[in-house]
């Protein structure tokens, strides 16, 4: 150890049990929100936003840049998800980047290359061109994806967890919505122009993220594993339900992090391993243990189902799907799909309210359920259609009505547990670089789903695409209820002992191991806490 100082400016020993238990009050009754963690939850979670402005604004720009650059749909097809593939750069360098120099710094420097590639599409001379700005805007995309979710989880208390760790998906779907306004404000100028303006404009919110960065404090996490344990006591005092709470935490991160409990300077001496993340690789993908394989497993499912389930390619083609559906002009087109937009948003937000209420699992199953029957109600609707030589009205009526309920299933479950779910089952020094593996394959997939949307519904029809999109929901649902355990009120050190030793039939049960040890019965936790942590 080094760097010792004053006793007085020491951390000081987590209070005794009966102390501990009379900050935390009565068992079972729900803490008041932490509003200075919901506040960093915010500017966090902000990044989100470029990737949902990307995808709601390219949905309707599309349009416009094939009639001015006169180009196919397959280079529209490869314009629309390679954003997705590029990001895979800024996914894989996050995870290592946030470990560097932490998780802080890492949202205020995806900002700043999101901004680089905003400006960049919205002065774009030609397909080339554009190309390049959308290469440097994927990469701060990628950057985003990844730091968001990780930190917002690792400043979060577990009692509302949940709650502020869906707030990248609730900006996800704000960021489209915006693009979406941003569509109709610019349609009315000149071709030339028009498109131009929907692109660059995405440079604004980036700026506001990347000063929004430098407020936020660093993750308490991170500051641990760095060593620097009194900046950490600081932040976990501010972010914490109760004082108690805080030394809790700060004595189950220090166990994860290899810190002695009786360790209480404020900096010490770490290992070089542990403070810059090297052997995770090895950890996560050539000697996994049985808990971290069946992590892995479970983070890139999750990420994989999400996307797979074809929700890219209904946010981003809407306009051509109801096109498909009979409304004919570019009005009507985007009129309906910036509907798509208010209704994902809405019911995102009703998502936030339940994940801490109900759990992750219910409402999991539940959405994943609600997609399956839309989508094959769509892929009916729309085949029905395209066999029809008069338009059938109900059908139309029924396409229009099934993309809404597909978007609002998604919204209220699969959309926000996925980056729920994902940012806290890692233990912590394999949490930034294991959730990059997640967004990576989050990217691939929606990337190839983008890419292939096209050319997949003129071979099989769109009605043909969405029953294969509901058929990969299916099998979704089925790995979802037989993989994946409740994490809801799990400290995030207690994630490995809680995947450790899983069979399936235990997903319909509650976990194994302490299900008591949950932050819902607060005095068995405290009591326990000496015992379970070092298992």
């Amino acid at each position: 150890m080094t760097g010792s100082v004053p006793e007085n400016q020491t951390v000081p020993p987590p209070p005794p049990v009966k102390h501990v238990q009379a900050e935390l009050g009565v068992p079972g009754k729900p803490p008041k929100k932490n509003r200075y963690a919901f506040a960093c939850a915010i500017l966090a979670s902000m990044t989100s936003i470029l990737l949902g402005y990307d995808i709601g604004v390219m949905s309707g720009a599309m349009i416009y840049i094939k009639r001015d650059l006169k180009i196919s749909d397959f280079e529209i097809g490869v314009l629309a998800g390679s954003l997705n593939i590029y990001s895979l750069i800024g996914s894989c360098a996050a995870g290592k980047t946030s470990d560097w120099i932490g998780r802080r710094y890492t949202i205020v420097l995806a900002g700043a290359i999101f901004f680089a590639g905003a400006i960049l599409m919205g002065l774009a001379p030609n397909y080339a061109f554009l190309m390049f700005g959308r290469f440097i805007a994927g990469i701060g995309v990628g950057y985003a994806l990844m730091i968001a979710p990780v930190y917002t989880a690792e400043v979060a208390p577990a009692s509302s967890r949940g709650f502020l760790n869906s707030f990248p998906e609730v900006f996800i779907n704000a960021g489209i919505m915006l693009g979406y306004v941003s569509n109709l404000a610019f349609s009315k100028f000149p071709l030339k122009l028009g498109w131009r303006l929907m692109l660059g404009i995405g440079a604004v919110p980036s700026v506001v993220l990347a000063i929004g960065g430098l407020a936020m404090p660093e993750s308490p996490r991170w500051l641990v594993m760095q060593g620097r344990l009194g900046e950490a006591k600081r932040v976990l005092d501010k972010t914490s339900d109760s004082l108690a709470e805080s030394a809790l935490r700060l004595e189950d991160i220090k166990h994860a992090a290899g810190i002695p409990a009786d360790c209480h300077d404020d900096v010490v001496q770490v290992s070089r391993k542990n403070s810059h993340g090297e052997g995770v690789w090895r950890e996560l993908l050539i000697r996994p243990t049985p808990a971290v394989r069946r992590v892995m497993i479970a983070a890139i499912g999750i990420h994989f189902f999400q996307q797979a389930s074809g929700i890219d390619a209904v946010v981003l083609f809407s306009p051509r799907i109801f096109k498909t559906a009979g409304l004919k002009t570019d009005h009507q087109q985007l009129l309906a799909t910036v509907a798509v937009g208010v209704v994902k948003t809405l019911f995102i937000l009703v998502a936030t309210f339940l994940l801490d209420r109900i759990g992750r699992r219910p409402l999991l199953l539940t959405s994943v359920g609600g997609m399956v029957l839309s989508l094959l109600a769509l892929g009916t609707s729309l085949t029905i259609i395209d066999h029809s030589e008069k338009k059938v009205m109900w059908a139309v009526v029924l396409a229009i009505a099934t993309v809404m309920t597909y978007v609002a299933t998604f919204s209220i479950g699969a959309g926000p547990i996925t980056w729920v779910y994902s940012s806290e089952i890692f233990p912590l020094r394999l949490r930034s670089q294991g959730s990059s593996m997640g967004v990576v394959v989050n990217r691939v997939t929606s990337g190839v789903i983008s890419m292939t949307f096209l050319p997949m519904s003129k071979k099989m029809t769109t009605g043909g695409a969405f029953y294969l999109f509901g058929g990969i929901a299916t099998v979704a649902w089925l790995f979802f209820y037989t993989f994946l355990p409740e994490t809801q009120g799990r400290m995030l050190e207690d994630m490995e002992e809680l995947f450790s030793g899983f069979r399936w039939r235990d997903s319909k049960n509650k976990p194994k191991g302490n299900p008591e040890k949950t932050i819902a019965n607060p005095e068995v936790e405290i009591v326990s806490n000496k015992q379970y942590s070092r298992e």
